[in-house]
């Protein structure tokens, strides 16, 4: 019976030979240092592929590599705007209370009340499907960090409430200080480490987020190369039967994901003023 499944037969008959520090094409060393001493090279006849190739030819561990900059890049431009309208919003709501409490809080509650997922979907299908990578890769990291502040704009509010209180909060109010002042030089420094710690661990839920868009074929587009964009390609099982490894990138993702977890839970623990 035919089944036309493809068989793979290694040829043993001439054997292609690597050579290990050896001197091949120019490139400089962490971009600063220029050398041509390279780990390992192939022999003019043949091709080597670490992770192997896609569908295309194109070599799955340089483009991993490479999409750990966008990938990587997205989480950093989203919780940087995250944290700006996080802390802004946060602290205008701790510091000054009554109607500015108020309004702020009932629209935190209604940005939450809204199901992340579709949410996401929706702004990005609204991008222009004509836009350059690069306006798609800005606007992905801008959405992810929009919809990101309002948890951390109720834990500055919630640090702030009880801080605007103090006897030296009090007393730089009395010497003239302006509100922004007392904000940045007063309350703000008496909580940066939580601050620190929040935002190493908001970090792999816009990894996340940004995979979740490209994979769906929202997020980031092809020619562009990030995680996400990889993933995409390995939607199809047939694909996945005959290139097993383009699902590499999750490996990736697990690994960065994991880290950030475990870097921002020791520096919590480490920055913690109550900890023994």
């Amino acid at each position: 019976l035919e089944t036309f499944q493809w068989e793979f037969s290694p040829d043993t008959s001439r054997p292609l030979k690597l050579e290990f520090f050896c001197e091949g094409k120019t490139y400089n060393l962490a971009g600063i240092i220029e050398s041509n001493r390279h780990l390992f090279c192939a022999t003019e006849e043949a091709t080597i592929f670490i992770l192997g190739s896609d569908r295309l030819g194109r070599d799955i561990f340089s483009r991993v590599s490479y999409g750990a900059q966008l990938s990587l890049t997205v989480g950093l431009i989203g919780i940087s705007v995250s944290f700006v309208l996080g802390i802004f919003f946060g602290s205008m709501a701790g510091y000054f209370g009554g109607k500015t409490d108020w309004l702020i809080n009932r629209v935190i509650e209604v940005l939450r009340s809204l199901p992340e997922l579709p949410l996401w979907l929706a702004l990005s299908a609204a991008v222009p499907s004509n836009w350059s990578p690069v306006a798609v890769f800005f606007v992905i990291s801008i959405i992810l960090g929009i919809l990101d502040w309002p948890g951390l704009a109720r834990s500055v509010r919630a640090k702030f409430l009880s801080l605007r209180e103090e006897e030296y909060v009090r007393a730089a109010e009395m010497m003239g200080a302006s509100s922004g002042r007392v904000i940045r030089k007063h309350l703000l420094p008496n909580f940066m480490s939580h601050l620190i710690a929040s935002a190493t661990l908001s970090i792999p839920a816009m990894i996340l987020g940004e995979t979740a868009l490209s994979f769906l074929g929202l997020g980031l587009r092809a020619p562009a190369v990030s995680w996400g964009v990889m993933l995409n390609d390995a939607q199809n099982l047939a694909s996945i039967e005959i290139y097993p490894w383009t699902a590499i990138p999750m490996l990736p993702i697990v690994i960065i994901v994991l880290a950030f977890n475990f870097l921002g839970d020791g520096l919590r623990d480490s920055l913690d003023p109550y900890q023994q």
